[in-house]
């Protein structure tokens, strides 16, 4: 291949064929997020030990889960724009190594207040630590195949979530809850010499931010070992501006997108929180067992997992706009039935698995879209300001299921309810508008 004046490397990345160092850097971010899911999954099954030990009723537990949360809407909006100043690499070092620090520290704490400090601290890390995983996959994925490549490797959330919950309930009965966050603190930590050694730039960052053209070719060599790119000069479609990550945001062109992007990542999180939380307690109301009860809560996940890869594909493939529209008005109808069909197991599966497919897998879809919608020089910005006021609806959640619950309303007014922000997130997606360059 003979050197060319002037590259640009979405086309350049777009033109060749899909390379090993790819592969690790999904596989390095699937990790990532993999322990996120461990550590939102982790929580629930230690709490009962916690609170046994220090003889803390439900009450005095909900705290725990709520710094989490907290620690991860911050993070998120903290640690987006720092990643548009400083780079995706770095940025991800910290985030890995600052929530294992604080979980592995977590683990040796003595009393509720300090534990509570820092689950917030391990969720500044987290926060920060998943937009981060999102956009540099996004950056390294060929356009045609960007949607189903981010939420293939956002699958990784689910399978650590139920990972989880296996490993989570065997530590607690042989060690302890010590045990568990023991774990969630050395695994992240023995991953942050990996990402240092394996993980490379975003090529498109460092364009924007006037890297060397001899360290850029140093990585897209890394995609196309045979490509010449002596001499070689790197563009990318969209420009740095100068000034602040977040007031860009709502740039003509971006703020309308913004603000239809937050509405949906915040009514699709407090869905996917809500039904996390309350469904096992709402379908064991019904008369079941709990066993019945969590085994129907799983297609929830199940379908959340082939969710986000079918509708990934088909936002490569269609107007994905159009696409995750119509998966969440899919996805109201399916959570109204839910509340429908306490009589019968198999619409009852089916109802909660479409539910998770369509909400939860929509939600990956969005983090696709969101990725794919900013450009570069705030792109990590967008993303985890999207993710960081999504949370603010996990928070509320996690916490209207108890509501509903206290209010006495009947189980299919409950599920009714729940469906309204579905119908929400659908109409704000469908009318976004498409960023112009």
């Amino acid at each position: 291949m003979t050197a060319v004046n002037a590259i640009d490397v979405q086309q350049f990345i777009n033109q060749h064929k899909f390379s090993r160092t790819q592969i690790v850097t999904l596989l390095l971010c699937f990790l990532i997020v993999a322990v996120d899911g461990f550590d939102t999954a982790s929580i629930g099954f230690i709490a009962p030990a916690i609170g046994k030990q220090w003889a803390l009723d439900p009450a005095h537990m909900a705290p725990v889960f709520g710094a989490g949360l907290f620690g991860l809407m911050i993070g998120a909006l903290c640690f987006g724009p720092v990643a548009d100043r400083i780079g995706r690499k770095a940025t991800l070092m910290i985030c890995v190594g600052f929530f294992g620090l604080a979980s592995l520290v977590s683990a040796w704490s003595p009393d509720l207040q300090v534990l509570l400090v820092l689950r917030f601290l391990t969720g500044l890390g987290l926060g920060g630590a998943m937009p981060n995983a999102i956009t540099l996959s996004s950056e390294y994925a060929p356009d045609k195949h960007r949607s189903v490549l981010v939420t293939t490797m956002f699958c990784g959330f689910t399978m650590g979530s139920a990972l989880g919950g296996i490993l989570a309930a065997y530590i607690v009965a042989q060690w302890g809850w010590h045990g568990v966050l023991l774990v969630g603190g050395v695994v992240p930590l023995a991953l942050v010499p990996l990402l240092g050694w394996l993980l490379p730039e975003s090529a498109r960052y460092m364009v924007t931010r006037g890297h060397s053209a001899e360290k850029i070719s140093r990585i897209l060599n890394r995609i196309a070992p045979e490509a010449d790119l002596r001499g070689a000069t790197y563009s990318v479609a969209d420009k740095a501006p100068s000034g602040s990550p977040v007031r860009h945001l709502f740039d003509t062109g971006l703020r309308r997108g913004t603000m239809t992007l937050w509405v949906m990542f915040f009514m699709s999180m407090l869905i996917i929180y809500l039904l996390s939380s309350w469904l096992p307690t709402l379908i064991k109301n019904t008369g079941r067992s709990l066993q019945d009860a969590s085994l129907v809560t799983a297609m929830f996940q199940v379908g959340g997992t082939m969710g986000s890869i079918a509708l990934g594909r088909f936002m490569d493939r269609f107007n994905p706009t159009r696409v995750l529209s119509l998966a969440y008005i899919v996805g109201a109808l399916f959570i109204a039935l839910i509340g429908h069909a306490a009589n019968s197991t198999p619409l009852l599966v089916l109802a909660v698995f479409v539910a998770g497919f369509c909400a939860s897998g929509g939600q990956v879809g969005g983090n696709a879209l969101a990725a794919g919608f900013y450009p570069t020089a705030n792109r990590a910005t967008g993303v985890a300001w999207a993710l960081g006021i999504g949370r603010i609806g996990s928070i509320l959640g996690s916490m209207a299921g108890g509501w509903m619950l206290t209010a006495g309303l009947s189980l299919a007014t409950v599920f009714e309810v729940v469906a309204v922000p579905a119908v929400v997130a659908s109409v704000c997606v469908l009318f976004m508008q498409k960023r112009k360059d």
